[in-house]
């Protein structure tokens, strides 16, 4: 089977020769680390790693669902200890100089009201002419003989907003100016929608969609599941709709942290592939598929603290999860980007006891 048809195969629980392999990459300290322990220098970001690794590719088609024009970095206040800065995203923010604290403090957000809101939205207008690649017809005559999975992304209705007004702003709005933030996610659903429109129409048989939220924390999402069922599912549902369509029916939502409160939500939106399903946080694709059957697809679940501790752990891991990859509709991976506590030695351990268990016999696995 070729990767698409891999991929395809397994979402839709059809007969599949293998597991898709890939993984989420891993963070830049990681890579750091390894180089001092046998992976080559030059394999300095994700997208080489997924290369040098011999993953099963994937691409997303670029339409650009970003800012335009981006704010223009300012540095406001510098001295021998800290910077005070806004930058391309409108956020104003210190950093301090001495690396005492990696995340920096926030001090004025975009957005806090209407006002700011009509200036903001400004900068997300569905200008075909500026979002789309000046290679566009030429990437779609390259994916009319693809033999991997393109998907396109569909932008966020929570997680956006909690970045253009700050994640307490943001909470307190929803009580303190739902209409304000009623019209931000019918706008973005509106924008989504125009943008991605030409895409949905020329290019053929898109393999997934996917959403960006990271709404969760270790132990529960961060609105209640009633404020979701308000704000977010008919919203959702009017992407979802488009989509299917355009026989779009595999829906990544990308979620961190617990996000059991929300699955039955996601599901009823038309979102139904729960990822990258981190096991710390309780997010467990054995228990998600032994509640919600079939309806829900997963990605992801590879408890990353495993590889932490080593082979046996690892082993437990991956035979803890054996069946439920062998039944369909679940690609596993690390349940997020590999930290930097993890041995290289363990990651090739992993990588190698993953195509023995599911028997990945075509997988050249770098020494």
């Amino acid at each position: 089977m070729t990767a698409r048809e891999r991929w395809n195969a397994i979402f839709k629980f059809e007969k599949f020769d293998r597991v898709f392999n890939c993984e989420f990459g891993w963070w830049k300290d990681t890579l750091k680390r390894w180089h001092s322990e046998g992976l080559p220098e030059e394999i300095d970001t994700n997208e080489k790693g997924d290369k040098y690794f011999n993953f099963d590719p994937v691409e997303g088609i670029p339409v650009n669902l970003g800012l335009i024009p981006n704010f223009e970095e300012e540095i406001i206040e510098e001295t021998d200890r800290y910077v005070i800065k806004r930058d391309t995203t409108g956020v104003i923010s210190k950093v301090f100089k001495d690396g005492t604290s990696t995340i920096p403090h926030y001090i004025k957000f975009p957005i806090s009201n209407k006002k700011d809101w009509e200036e903001f939205r400004e900068r997300l207008k569905p200008d075909i002419s500026k979002r789309y690649p000046e290679n566009w017809e030429d990437l779609k005559k390259e994916w009319e003989e693809r033999d991997y999975p393109v998907g396109i992304y569909v932008g966020s209705l929570f997680g956006w907003i909690r970045d253009w007004m700050g994640f307490e702003n943001c909470l307190i709005a929803f009580y303190d100016q739902p209409e304000l933030i009623a019209e931000m996610m019918d706008y973005i659903v509106y924008f989504v929608l125009e943008t991605v429109e030409k895409a949905l129409e020329e290019v053929k048989g898109i393999d997934f969609a996917l959403f960006w939220e990271d709404m969760a924390f270790k132990t529960q999402p961060m609105i209640s599941p009633q404020l979701f069922k308000k704000f977010m599912v008919p919203r959702y549902k009017k992407i979802t709709e488009r989509l299917k369509k355009a026989g779009i029916d595999t829906v990544i939502v990308d979620c961190d942290g617990n996000i059991n409160e929300l699955v039955p939500l996601w599901l009823e939106a038309g979102v139904n592939v729960m990822f990258p399903l981190e096991i710390n946080s309780g997010s467990d694709p054995v228990i998600l598929r032994k509640k919600y059957g079939r309806k829900v697809l997963l990605k992801g679940g590879v408890d990353k603290i495993a590889l932490i501790h080593g082979k046996e752990a690892i082993d437990r891991e991956l035979e803890r999860i054996k069946e439920t990859v062998e039944g369909g509709g679940y690609i596993p991976h690390v349940d997020h980007r590999v930290p930097p506590d993890v041995s290289f030695e363990n990651y090739l351990y992993y990588l190698k006891k993953k195509k023995e268990m599911f028997k990945i016999d075509d997988w050249e696995i770098p020494e």
